[in-house]
């Protein structure tokens, strides 16, 4: 919709002077509910009838009685009856009818602005709350698990293997806590750089004789995670662990010409 072309239309004046029928009606009360040019638009049409109707109202009445006495041939007899002409209230009427509709009009419309803000704040105070919450319990997992790290790590009867950097790999590191009560590892792996695109790490646990890897899992969220310490399942009797840098999905068989690090249980 144009608003410009419509408010040049010249409907809004037919609208105030109540020249229009009671559905053009509506839909202008419709339309200035929807548009605040058109609302501020019937303000102004309103204002400069009310301040046009009381720059032509006579102030002052008394010379004009005295120049209608002279031609009546009165003169200056103040005894005179003069008959008085009202102006009809009708027109005070109708401005007010006119008034409380703008009024009513520009309530409407702060009212609906009111309430589309209270509506946004409302949901903000929820989104808010949500991400509040989440935080909450990331901080009570993060303490949980810095408690059991804790415990690990203090515990007599954990079995610590470093595993050292290996071939190519040399200034990498890592370090397994074994602990076989709970047939669990934590798997340090601080000393590891972040994988390539398309590639994740994976965990062995490795039989000496003879060799024998089994898989423990891939670590597919290295990159997202900080602390870099993962626990992982551990149901076998391990004589060492090891690395390597696998295809994503990870394979059945390490690639030993990317086992970064390696540890024999000692």
């Amino acid at each position: 919709m144009d608003i410009n072309a419509y408010i040049e239309s010249g409907i809004l004046e037919l609208y105030v002077a109540g020249a229009l029928s009671e559905k053009e009606n509506k839909d202008v009360h419709a339309l200035m509910q929807q548009h605040p040019e058109i609302l501020q638009e019937v303000l102004n049409i309103e204002a400069a009838i009310v301040k046009l109707t009381a720059s032509t109202s006579p102030s002052d009445t008394k010379h004009i009685l005295d120049r209608i006495k002279q031609t009546l041939g009165f003169g200056g007899n103040n005894d005179a009856k003069i008959i008085s002409i009202a102006k009809p209230k009708y027109n005070w009427l109708t401005y007010t009818g006119w008034a409380a509709s703008i009024i009513l009009a520009a309530g409407l419309f702060w009212a609906m602005n009111q309430n589309k803000q209270l509506k946004y704040e409302v949901q903000t105070a929820k989104t808010q709350q949500s991400i509040l919450e989440m935080q909450i319990a990331d901080a009570r997992n993060n303490l949980e698990e810095a408690h059991t790290l804790i415990s690990v790590l203090r515990d007599e009867n954990i079995t610590e293997v470093p595993l050292a950097g290996q071939g190519d790999f040399a200034n990498t590191y890592a370090k397994v806590y074994w602990d076989k009560n709970t047939q669990r590892i934590f798997l340090d792996a601080q000393g590891l750089p972040d994988p390539p695109e398309g590639k994740v790490y994976q965990v062995w646990s490795l039989k000496l004789s003879p060799l024998t890897p089994t898989s423990l899992g891939t670590i597919d969220s290295f990159t997202t995670d900080e602390n870099k310490i993962f626990e992982i399942e551990n149901l076998n009797e391990s004589e060492a662990f090891g690395i390597t840098l696998e295809p994503a999905g990870g394979s059945e068989t390490p690639t030993m010409e990317q086992l970064y690090t390696l540890g024999v249980v000692g």
